[in-house]
């Protein structure tokens, strides 16, 4: 018997009548497809959160890399000046970072003071990220600040209102002494994730001056590039060509090691999860091939009796759990990547929907999301490798959980079969 005749029985037993046996095989690819849905959607979900979150981190927050002084050196001019001439560099800003306590209407909570210049916010990577709410960013004088949008609620500020900040200047003696200066907000902003921006209190570097003394406050430089996730190491050249030995550059993997490491971690956790489902509903394939195997016994003592070999009966079942978790794998992978491309709006539908039933009962808007601790909106990322991987271990997996049985099936005796029948 040729081989292209076990491809076409399979593909029989697969489609067939139900009292064929078609009914196990299908059955075994639809648990494979429905096991599929949701490890394509979270990894395209995990994907988008890691990358809009790192992406945010890196363009507002760190930068691509940073230059920091080991002896406390606060003069950056010359050095902005040298590297902003550098092809590989796409711009430079000295950032002043302290803490301190910001008061309002509604009371008052610890805030971080960022203080940069103005171009910071309008530079292409930051003005994809940084949204304003309301106000603007520009901060025309060393009395007006912005704000990120959870600080402003917590203490109850809006555009043109005044705040105080207080801070520690160092006195006569070494002594702290506490100190109250007003600002106007400005502008009130958001990055799109809550946790990076909640104590978000930005002024100019004019009014950094005022407020945060050197010996309690960081000074350092924010360096740009074309691209952050590649050959940063070919711009370390040029910075250092630059710099003395009292200077260190550090990446933005190595200001965020620990959290960038948690959220990959995280990642592997889920999918490794949701994998083990995938594994399972595989594995099923095997009891669906035994199946098969028991109801077409006459078919196996036919195909034997007229000079099939063993060979070819055990490819007719591995041929058949190949199409079943290939055609398993597709459906649930198609499936699963069109609802990750469309996961914001049926979040947001769902959102909108639970919000409207629970109102008959305590009222308040539902939030699947968090902002707190989740992206406003999921950017979509699809690892079109990683979704290849799922698919040809799914169907690897399922031909695997088939040999046995189909092994059990090569060696079956047509005389004894057929006596059976």
């Amino acid at each position: 018997m040729k081989a292209e005749a076990a491809f076409f029985i399979a593909i029989r037993y697969l489609l067939g009548r139900a009292k064929e046996g078609g009914r196990y095989l299908r059955g075994a690819a639809a648990g494979i497809a429905i096991s599929l849905i949701p490890i394509v959607v979270t990894l395209i979900v995990a994907d988008g959160m890691i990358h809009g979150i790192t992406d945010r981190y890196v363009e507002l927050g760190t930068g691509h890399l940073q230059i920091r002084s080991f002896d406390g050196t606060e003069s950056w001019d010359e050095i902005i000046s040298r590297l902003e001439g550098s092809s590989r560099i796409r711009g430079v800003w000295e950032e002043r970072y302290g803490l301190g306590v910001l008061v309002g209407k509604k009371g008052k909570t610890g805030a971080t003071i960022r203080s940069l210049d103005s171009s910071f916010w309008q530079d292409q990577g930051s003005a994809r990220f940084i949204e304003l709410r309301s106000g603007s960013l520009d901060l025309e004088n060393e009395r007006e600040l912005l704000l990120g949008e959870a600080l402003a609620e917590s203490v109850g500020a809006e555009t043109g209102d005044t705040v105080r900040i207080m801070t520690i200047r160092e006195g006569s003696g070494g002594r702290s002494i506490p100190r109250m200066t007003p600002f106007t907000v400005k502008g009130i902003v958001s990055s799109g994730y809550r946790e990076l921006d909640a104590l978000w209190c930005i002024t100019n570097l004019e009014g950094a001056e005022r407020i945060l003394s050197s010996g309690l406050s960081n000074s350092y430089l924010i360096v740009k590039t074309d691209d952050p996730y590649k050959g940063l190491e070919h711009v370390f050249p040029e910075i250092f060509r630059v710099l003395d030995s009292g200077y260190g550059v550090y990446t933005w993997k190595q200001l965020m090691q620990s959290q960038y490491s948690s959220y990959e971690s995280t990642r592997q956790l889920l999918l490794f999860i949701m994998a083990l489902i995938v594994l399972v509903a595989a594995v099923n394939v095997s009891s669906a091939t035994s199946m098969l195997v028991i109801e077409r016994q006459r078919d196996i003592a036919v195909l034997k009796a007229a000079g099939a070999g063993p060979g070819t009966i055990r490819k007719i079942f591995i041929w058949g759990a190949f199409l079943t978790g290939l055609s398993g794998a597709l459906a649930g992978g198609g499936a699963g990547l069109l609802i990750g491309y469309f996961i914001n709006s049926i979040v947001k539908g769902l959102e909108s929907v639970l919000s409207l039933v629970t109102g008959f009962f305590h009222g308040g808007k539902v939030r699947l999301l968090d902002p707190g601790y989740y992206l406003e909106n999921i950017p979509i990322i699809i690892d079109w490798s990683a979704v290849f991987v799922i698919v040809f271990a799914t169907v690897l997996c399922s031909v695997i959980a088939a040999l046995l049985p189909a092994a059990r099936a090569g060696r079956l005796k047509p005389l004894d079969l057929l006596q059976k029948y």
